[in-house]
């Protein structure tokens, strides 16, 4: 990281990560007059998480009632559709059907339905098979829900206007700093960069996506917690595919099912896949494949194998804490955590990209209780 003199040391609020939850707390932490310096240890911005997932605008129908993801998901949905029409973001609420092809799969989506109503989802519409039908004609399913709020969203245009006004507000960007360690202080925490910069901020707040919790852990006093890796593959379509809404299957262990997503040019791509890792590899087997084709069919009977490529990988960062995996967003602050002058963001996955504005709102007001 280049050393800009004493002022570097003076900064108020360091945020390590630059992508797109990053961004979107630099832009909002500027944008009530905070001095903001994001450290990113790549060469641009969202090279992580937030450029390997499915693109999609989440609903909030999935997530436990009460928890973090289903507050933070609804309450950033509304706010990232209204951020993408004032910014002229490319996005499209081309809806979603989640489908049951089984019988023992209908009771599945009554309680998917109900978690949906009771975290404030009150679009969702029952279908039978034939109502499904009339929507997908080359859909197969004996039931499905419809969700109309679901969408799609170009992720880099949305991180660039993220970035276009964290900046205008007077936020940095120093890329290509990898941060080496965190310490507490006492008071606040040190930072140490791999270049042996040394920055003492009032706050820092770690989003470092998949780096976040080997950050947090590195702390003396932080609470136990450990990340699990959870590698979803995706393949892409040759040719078009004959459906307008996002296809989604009941979900799976460790994520949403292997899914039909669209990108506003109408590319289809599936996925993603879940495969539990212990190192960080982008690598799309292509034997995969066969698991895709088996999942897909069910749904769409005449897909065939040689119509899938691989396409890119992603990893959702799961935590553990005291040995116990947990599903939710874990976003906390001293008064949570005990660790003066600190902010941690772990284990944001999927709807991670949804909620990023409400995360924003709810860091900045952890922020004001921690500094003030």
């Amino acid at each position: 990281m280049r050393k800009q003199g004493p002022a570097m040391d003076r900064v108020e609020c360091v945020v390590i990560g630059a992508g797109v939850v990053g961004l979107a707390i630099a832009r909002h932490l500027a944008g009530a007059g905070r001095d903001v310096l994001v450290l990113e240890r790549e060469t641009a911005i969202g090279t992580g998480a937030s450029s390997r997932n499915s693109e999609v605008i989440h609903a909030g129908i999935y997530y436990q009632p009460g928890s973090s993801k289903a507050r933070l998901c609804v309450e950033g949905r509304a706010l990232l559709y209204g951020f993408c029409e004032r910014h002229a973001v490319p996005h499209r609420r081309c809806g979603k059907l989640i489908v049951a092809t089984q019988p023992g799969q209908m009771a599945e989506l009554d309680g998917i339905f109900a978690r949906g109503i009771a975290n404030g989802v009150a679009d969702l519409v029952r279908l039978d098979g034939a109502g499904a039908g009339r929507l997908e004609p080359d859909l197969a399913c004996i039931g499905a829900l419809h969700s109309p709020s679901t969408g799609i969203i170009d992720s880099h245009a949305l991180m660039l206007a993220l970035r276009g006004e964290a900046e205008s507000h007077g936020a940095m960007i120093a890329f290509g700093c990898r941060v080496a360690s965190l310490r507490a202080t006492g008071t606040s925490i040190e930072i140490e960069t791999d270049d042996g910069t040394r920055l003492t901020p009032k706050l820092v707040i770690n989003a470092a996506g998949l780096a976040a919790p080997s950050l947090a852990a590195g702390i003396a006093g932080f609470p136990d917690c450990r990340a699990v890796y959870a590698k979803g593959s995706y393949f892409s379509l040759r040719g078009p595919a004959p459906f307008s809404h996002l296809i989604y299957p009941v979900p799976e262990p460790g994520g949403l099912g292997i899914h039909l997503t669209l990108d506003l040019a109408g590319q289809a791509r599936f996925g993603p896949d879940v495969e539990w890792i212990d190192r960080i590899d982008y690598d799309v087997a292509p034997e995969r494949a066969d698991h895709f084709i088996a999942a897909i069919n069910a749904w769409w009977p005449s897909l065939r194998k040689d119509r899938l490529f691989p396409a890119y990988a992603g990893i959702r960062p799961k935590m553990a804490f005291g040995g116990v995996v947990s599903t939710d967003f874990h976003i906390a602050g001293p008064t949570q955590h005990g660790i003066p002058g600190l902010i941690t963001l772990l284990g944001i996955d999927s709807p991670g990209l949804t909620a990023c504005l409400a995360i924003a709102r709810l860091v900045s007001t952890l922020a004001d209780e921690a500094i003030g």
